[in-house]
């Protein structure tokens, strides 16, 4: 084993964790660990210092604090030795399967989510058996608090997973309320994508000497984004997100919205336009947000339109387009969104869709993230139908014929069609799921307009300064005149 750790530098071996997790973890495809791994995973095994980490989505932060508290845990203390608090259910889920992944070899060990939308009931009787880690949303980790059936005055770890999402949404009460039941003798590990104001007032209110690390967004200002900003009126917005799904047949992404009412807006919309699309908020019932969630990842919807704190804990791969209805409040925000897409070494695109005062706010997001926005023109009604006509015939060369099922039908269509040559057939067919495109598109316009940087160079300057000194000299010829009358 020795030998195996010292070829391994670059691998889970290099860590001091438990044979068993390093099995688990290599047979899910984890070979080399990601530089948050690489700096988190070595202190929580050595020491019990708090930890403060900026890190955001996709850099694989639960297995950084997730591997070495499962190399930690006492299988046979039956007492909650670690809490993982996070902002909602779906990552609460995902932060769950993962661990329960990573300790696929190790017996005995309990690990329990707590969540709202579920039958409390049930999850009293699993507080029962004992598990030694639990992860939950505050609200619902708070009333099993209250009501004396977690126990969470002996954990040794407490962990604040996406601590900004948290207390944006307003669960700074619960937080304060759930780390005041823990002992002081705790190690508090916070991780944040952002460290705003709310977050940084926690840490310095309930962590003391804390190591801090930040860790590079390699993969989220990743060359395989590629950002692209359109210009339109706010009016236009919802034009732009119809012109891109059609100039896109196979788009597979997120539209991120700033509020619960524009997700409602833009998704109603989509649907009723016959486009492949639905929304998570926060009106949806348990059941229809999972429902959502299962359709998306499974990819029998092809566009989601949510808000961020909706979207927490939707993690999947393979996404193509992630689009920004509108900027979000915080720049770190729009790069967090565009991690979502080009992982894994695919090839992703991040669009913004804004307004002509917006582009400085732009400029800005370009300085801090070291990323480059190339202004794209929104495609026009010709080139839409040119893109889902030739989209067609592609289709139509490549479908799949079954003889067998299909020659029965024959001779019936042969005789319905007889009368039309080859050229007419094809038009005929062509036109069949062409026609929408074009009637919709006949009389489109150009909803691009300029920056206002180019607008200003083309408009010529005013003459102020003579307007203003000739106005002067006539108040001036008036008092001269009033003095001479007196």
């Amino acid at each position: 084993m020795s030998n195996t750790k010292t070829k391994n530098k670059n691998s889970f071996f290099q860590f001091s964790l438990k044979n068993e997790i390093i099995k688990a973890v290599k047979e899910m495809g984890f070979n080399h660990p990601t530089p948050i791994q690489k700096k988190v995973i070595p202190h929580l095994i050595s020491s019990d210092q708090d930890l403060i980490a900026s890190a955001q989505t996709g850099t694989g932060k639960t297995a950084a604090f997730g591997l070495p508290l499962l190399s930690k845990t006492k299988i046979n203390d039956s007492h909650v030795q670690t809490l993982i608090l996070c902002p909602t259910r779906e990552l609460c889920m995902q932060i769950a399967n993962d661990l329960i992944g990573y300790s696929k070899y190790l017996k005995d060990i309990k690990i329990l989510a707590v969540y709202g939308g579920a039958k409390i009931e049930k999850q009293i009787k699993s507080l029962k058996k004992g598990p030694q880690i639990i992860i939950g949303t505050p609200g619902r980790t708070k009333d099993l608090i209250k009501r004396k059936k977690l126990f969470v005055g002996k954990i040794e770890r407490l962990i604040l997973d996406e601590a900004d999402e948290m207390l944006s949404m307003g669960f700074k009460d619960d937080l304060e309320m759930i780390i005041h039941s823990t002992s002081e003798s705790k190690q508090t590990l916070l991780f944040s994508a952002t460290m705003t104001s709310k977050v940084l007032s926690v840490t310095k209110k309930y962590m003391q000497n804390s190591l801090e690390i930040s860790v590079a967004r390699t993969n989220l200002a990743s060359e395989n984004v590629q950002h692209i900003f359109y210009m339109v009126q706010a009016k236009d917005r919802y034009e732009v997100i119809k012109r891109i799904a059609d100039m896109n047949p196979n788009i597979y992404g997120i539209v991120f919205c700033r509020t619960r009412r524009e997700t409602k807006e833009v998704a109603n919309k989509l649907i009723n336009d016959h486009y492949n699309a639905d929304t998570i908020h926060g009106d949806l019932s348990q059941a229809e947000r999972d429902d959502v969630m299962k359709r998306f990842r499974n990819r029998k919807l092809q566009i989601l339109v949510a808000t961020d704190v909706a979207a927490r804990g939707l993690d999947v791969d393979d996404l193509t387009h992630v689009i920004n209805y509108n900027l979000p409040d915080d720049d770190e925000i729009y790069i967090h969104r565009s991690g979502r897409t080009g992982r894994a070494g695919k090839k992703g695109v991040s669009m913004v869709i804004i307004h002509g005062r917006e582009i400085r706010r732009l400029k800005g997001i370009e300085k801090t993230s070291g990323i480059h926005f190339i202004k794209r023109e929104v495609p026009n009604g010709l080139d839409i139908c040119k893109k889902r006509l030739y989209a067609l015939i592609d289709k139509i060369e490549k479908v799949n014929v079954d003889e067998d099922q299909i020659e029965p039908f024959l001779p019936y269509i042969y005789d319905k069609l007889n009368w039309l040559d080859r050229e007419k057939l094809i038009k005929h067919f062509v036109s069949a799921e062409f026609n929408r495109y074009l009637s919709y598109y006949k009389h489109s316009k150009d909803i691009n307009i300029v920056s206002f940087e180019k607008d200003n160079k083309k408009r010529p300057k005013r003459k102020r300064r003579r307007y203003f000194k000739s106005k002067n000299s006539n108040r001036k010829k008036k008092r001269n005149n009033r003095r001479k009358t007196n």
